[in-house]
């Protein structure tokens, strides 16, 4: 038998095994090996049973058997979502979005909204512009230019090395993502039923009696939501998962798998909140401007 990191402990988990494959010759001449991906099984009484993502379990001898080790858990396909991609998905939260491509980036402008997301050039990837041509494009779009980057990207380095900084010393945002599934069981038995729903097509907004509130949006599959919000004076009462209860809720009957929302790093009791639904990070980002303009 090879030497493997493998046993009973990995029954259940992903593992890799590379096995012998007896009466067959590889290509040096001596004896053919393949490898196999997928969920053990079983282990004991001298096989390993491992099933691949696609067809049936396979049993392999521990004779046969020449190394072996778990390996971590396949990303989810929200997961595997490329930051832009995920990010463009938020702009059904701002029905009147309008939007203009600089390469890959996206000048993004709203008669009506005051967010940052809806006002400010999300800069993810190359412009197909020089570096000081695609700046001065963004300067001259806006009266007061913002610019979404990825933290630590090369847009991150162009712009802050051209003297942008963040916004009103802000923390970092963070885009999360979690299975709408699991947001609903997690929300299950909370009693929205002081929550009135106002649907605009694909759009929700949620009030609890005028003290607590949020918006949610659905397009291709994915929900979001924006400003989840509790009056000051009316916290730490539940509210906050009443009006998530009643948008995860509208947001299944849509059809929707995927839910995201996009918070401050550094707004621990909404983070809180939000990783006890199943929420976690996909990307972080920031958004800097001009040095003159802070």
């Amino acid at each position: 038998m090879g030497r493997h990191s493998l046993g009973p402990h990995v029954v259940g988990q992903r593992v890799v095994v590379r096995r012998l494959v007896r009466g067959e010759t590889g290509p040096s001449g001596g004896p053919a090996m393949t490898d196999l991906l997928g969920v053990c099984e079983a282990f004991g009484a001298g096989v390993i049973v491992v099933r691949p993502q696609s067809g049936p379990a396979l049993t392999v001898p521990l004779a046969d058997v020449v190394s072996g080790k778990p390996v971590p858990p396949r990303a989810s396909v929200r997961d595997r979502v490329p930051a832009r991609e995920a990010q463009v998905r938020g702009f059904a939260l701002f029905p009147d979005l309008q939007t203009a491509p600089l390469g890959d980036w996206v000048l993004r402008d709203s008669p009506t909204a005051t967010a940052r997301r809806a006002n400010s050039v999300l800069a993810f990837g190359p412009s197909g512009l020089p570096d000081a041509e695609a700046v001065a494009a963004v300067v001259a779009h806006y009266r007061r230019p913002v610019a979404a980057v990825l933290a630590g990207s090369a847009e991150d380095h162009l712009f802050t090395g051209l003297g942008w900084v963040p916004e009103s010393h802000e923390a970092d945002t963070l885009f999360q993502v979690a299975g709408l599934a699991q947001v609903a069981r997690a929300v299950r038995a909370v009693d929205d039923g002081a929550v009135v729903l106002a649907v605009d097509g694909d759009v929700v907004t949620a009030d609890a009696g005028g003290v607590a509130g949020g918006v949610a949006a659905y397009a291709d599959d994915w929900v979001g939501f924006r400003a989840i919000e509790v009056d000051p004076a009316h916290r730490r009462r539940g509210l906050g998962r009443q009006v998530m209860a009643a948008l995860v809720g509208w947001g299944a009957e849509r059809g929707a798998a995927t839910a995201y929302l996009q918070v401050l790093s550094d707004n621990e009791p909404a983070l809180a909140l939000y990783a006890g639904l199943g929420f976690r990070t996909h990307h972080r980002y920031r958004y800097l401007v001009p040095a003159d303009l802070r």
